[in-house]
């Protein structure tokens, strides 16, 4: 039960008019009904084998590569489960996962998205508790995701910006300006650019704002999500990064509030 459990707990508790005890209390629970399955299987495939490649450990390594693709068998399918890699282990202690075959059959969560069935109209963003909400026309909330933002207080920006762009799977630009503080950035003192892939430096989405420099995006690091720990972007897991890139449009509100 961490802080980004009981704020989602909290949204739903608010919308079932529910007492907002951020907590699954009785009434909670009793409010939570399934209209399906817990759990499903995933099964491994040829191409989920054929996409797996090391990770470089370097900004150079990295730009060379062909794809920023997952490295193990175990990590895409954490993100397929949209799930900590430790739940699915969790979930199949019988399997090796130094030594996943062709046709292993993997126990995960059951999530499916609702598809959306229009855009959104603005979007909200919390800093304070590190979540972002995205609401219809009607102000009926579509989305609420965790996500992390600037460690340091003068780069977060508050008041109102703008969708400026929508790049789903992107390339990423690493500009070594931005990295001061990195000894190795310093020393390679020009521009480099990465594939896409979902251990790309945004993940699978990029949706950038009017304010130079900041966006919407995914992450290689779904785990980190919900702390203090970007340059100045806003950061979410990529399942839920490519679920908003749905949603948004060039223009649209984002509000950012303390």
């Amino acid at each position: 039960m961490g802080s980004q459990t009981r704020a989602a707990l909290a949204t739903f508790q608010h919308f079932e008019n529910l007492p907002v005890t951020r907590m699954l209390d009785t009434n909670t629970i009793m409010a939570l009904k399934l209209d399906g399955p817990l759990l499903t299987d995933y099964v491994v495939t040829s191409n989920d084998l054929a996409r797996l490649q090391p990770l470089g450990k370097t900004w150079i390594a990295k730009s060379e590569q062909s794809a920023l693709d997952y490295e193990t068998v175990l990590e895409l399918v954490a993100e397929k489960a949209h799930s900590y890699q430790s739940l699915v282990e969790k979930l199949n202690p019988e399997i090796d996962w130094n030594k996943v075959p062709v046709g292993t059959i993997v126990k995960i969560p059951h999530i499916a998205y609702p598809k959306p069935s229009d855009k959104a109209a603005y979007v909200v963003i919390h800093l304070s508790d590190r979540y972002l909400e995205a609401f219809g026309t009607d102000s009926n909330l579509l989305a609420h995701f965790p996500c992390s933002i600037a460690a340091k207080f003068e780069k977060r920006p508050v008041g109102e910006l703008h969708v400026s762009v929508i790049a789903p799977n992107p390339n990423y630009t690493f500009d070594p300006e931005i990295f001061a503080e990195s000894p190795e950035a310093r020393a390679i003192g020009h521009k480099l650019v990465l594939k896409p892939g979902p251990n790309n430096p945004v993940g699978v989405a990029w949706i950038g704002l009017d304010k130079p420099g900041y966006g919407m995006h995914g992450t290689p690091s779904p785990e980190q999500i919900g702390r203090t720990e970007s340059h100045g972007c806003f950061r979410l897991t990529n399942w839920d990064a490519e679920y908003l890139v749905k949603l948004v449009w060039v223009g649209m509100p984002v509000e950012v509030v303390p």
